[in-house]
């Protein structure tokens, strides 16, 4: 491991020592976990928010085995776990409501967990790789329709809110980046006010991805232009080091602010609930499928690291053309 890596973990080895027990593990495994976490964030550098819910899950887990045997689990009880006892978890998570991609992401957790065991020499869960993940149902996303992804980018829609106009300008200008570049809300919302070329002064921009992987995007002209238009309206200074959208005090803009914006917008259009912000990214790559797009430039796009995740458009695209199909064909 790196000396800084090396350094988080002894770092959090301790203060696990010197904290006291939890309820829901032994102190043997309560270091290891700590040491896990430390271990995500300084070595595979993991966001802080991943971090906390494999925190959360791994807790989980540990909750249920206490309650389960009847006593705090220790590394050696870790490797006595038979498929019996995680199928048991799932069960119980199952009958509180946990849906099938939550619980697939808590198992997630848990084994990455267990991996960090194995690695360090701290014992074997092997009951975890014997139990199957849970099925996902496959569902396809829902793109807007090609005029009203154009539409959502209309000041003159929200012309009546009670709203100051930079505000209207500034949801514009983020929703004309999710469908016009296909960004992710966070990728949008961590732009600076540098990384967005001026009206007519280039037509790419740098995002950070997953990952922090970064990747080079198109901008289209109408884009930096309502940026422009935003920035001259915005009453507070934008630095060019500092974000380039920010909330109605001043500060970073919540991804809820874009999320209320859109359901405003839902019903000036007359838009199903599924036309969220994150519709905008998928229209962006349903669109332009349809007008023969390459399927691996979109992946490179959209930042998709496996090319499967991407090949979901097409059913979609497939599916539309379907749909046209039985609405205009006289015999369908």
């Amino acid at each position: 491991m790196k000396s800084e890596g090396r350094g988080a973990i002894n770092s959090a080895m301790s203060s696990a020592t010197t904290a006291p027990e939890p309820t829901f593990a032994a102190g043997d495994v309560a270091r290891e976990l700590a040491c896990w976490l430390a271990y995500l964030s300084a070595e595979r550098r993991v966001s802080a928010k991943t971090v906390d819910a494999y925190a959360r899950d791994v807790r989980q887990f540990l909750v249920f085995l206490c309650g389960h045997f009847g006593s705090r689990p220790t590394l050696p009880a870790l490797s006595r776990l038979k498929p019996l006892d995680v199928r048991a978890f799932m069960a119980e998570r199952r009958a509180d409501g946990v849906s099938s991609r939550s619980l697939m992401r808590m198992l997630a957790g848990v084994r990455s967990f267990a991996r960090f065991l194995e690695r360090s020499d701290k014992g074997k869960i092997g009951a975890l790789a014997a139990v199957r993940t849970p099925k996902m149902a496959k569902t396809l996303p829902k793109p807007l329709a090609v005029a009203a992804a154009k539409r959502i980018t209309e000041t003159e829609l929200r012309a009546g809110e009670e709203r100051a106009p930079w505000i209207i300008a500034r949801d514009a200008a983020v929703l004309a980046l999710l469908y016009g570049s296909g960004l992710r809300v966070s990728e949008a919302l961590a732009l600076k006010r540098r990384d967005v070329p001026a009206a007519g002064g280039g037509d790419a921009i740098t995002v950070i991805g997953k990952g922090n992987k970064p990747r080079m995007v198109p901008v289209l002209a109408q884009v930096t232009r309502l940026a422009a238009e935003y920035v001259a309206l915005c009453p507070y200074d934008l630095p060019a080091e500092g974000p380039l959208f920010i909330g109605a005090r001043g500060g970073p803009l919540s991804p809820r602010v874009v999320q209320l914006a859109m359901a405003r917008l839902r019903g000036a259009l007359g838009l199903p609930d599924t036309a969220t912000p994150h519709a905008l990214r998928h229209s962006f790559a349903t669109h332009l499928l349809a007008r023969g797009g390459d399927l691996r430039a979109i992946q490179e796009l959209l930042g998709h690291a496996s090319l499967s995740t991407t090949q979901m458009y097409t059913a979609v695209d497939t599916e539309r053309l379907m749909e046209v199909y039985r609405n205009a064909h006289p015999r369908a």
